[in-house]
């Protein structure tokens, strides 16, 4: 495998945009990867943002984006109150929340997929390529009922104990999904484990994410 920075030349701090459409989603699909990249580039300022995030989820969310964000420099965490569900009928309020982070001029903007079966997560991925023209942007995976995983082509290689720390915080902070059947460490490892398989990471697992416009200089 062929290695691909993301940080600013040097190992300068990076600006990193986190944007999820459910309190868990950034968690579950590049929850490695936050603690990877900011162990990495220590002081790296990050953006996060959840879109659907109401009460107890909301705390939730918060509670667990300090936790994943214990190593970054400036932190701007964000949850919003758009229902969810139903984000194709509110797009243009959630793309004027959009235009608002323009201004916080990321160098990496991570996001769902654009082939995620989700509405929500969809509408999400396509709103980012639409506000976000001239950005890296990677798009990741998150494991559910619709069977949507494909063929991620970036990889993230994460140490068994980040995967570990991953699936222990997810565990912790999101309480309320607990009785889902979908909300499981064992196949929150073992998506990591096929993915690390499938780049050969050195310790055996990593996230997996979609890069469909990639400059090389």
């Amino acid at each position: 495998m062929l290695p691909l920075s993301i940080g600013r030349p040097g190992g300068s701090p990076a600006h990193l945009l986190f944007l999820g459409a459910h309190s868990d989603d950034i968690e579950l699909g590049c929850g490695g990867a936050v603690l990877t990249l900011l162990a990495r580039y220590p002081g790296s300022r990050v953006t996060w943002v959840v879109f659907s995030a109401v009460g107890d989820r909301a705390t939730e969310a918060r509670a667990s984006a300090a936790d994943f964000l214990q190593d970054a420099g400036e932190r701007d965490i964000r949850t919003l109150e758009f229902a969810e569900s139903v984000f194709p009928y509110n797009g243009a309020a959630i793309k004027s929340a959009f235009e608002a982070l323009k201004s916080t001029a990321p160098d990496v903007v991570f996001t769902h997929h654009r082939r995620d079966l989700h509405q929500d997560h969809r509408l999400l991925s396509d709103l980012t390529w639409n506000t976000f023209r001239d950005h890296v942007i990677l798009e990741y995976e998150v494991p559910k009922y619709d069977g949507d995983l494909g063929q991620p082509g970036v990889f993230v290689a994460l140490e068994r104990e980040v995967a570990l720390r991953k699936c222990e915080l997810i565990e912790r902070h999101f309480v309320s999904q607990r009785s889902r059947q979908w909300f499981d460490p064992e196949l929150f490892m073992g998506l990591l484990r096929i993915r690390g398989m499938e780049c050969c990471a050195p310790a055996g697992y990593a996230e997996a994410f979609y890069g469909r416009k990639l400059v090389i200089v």
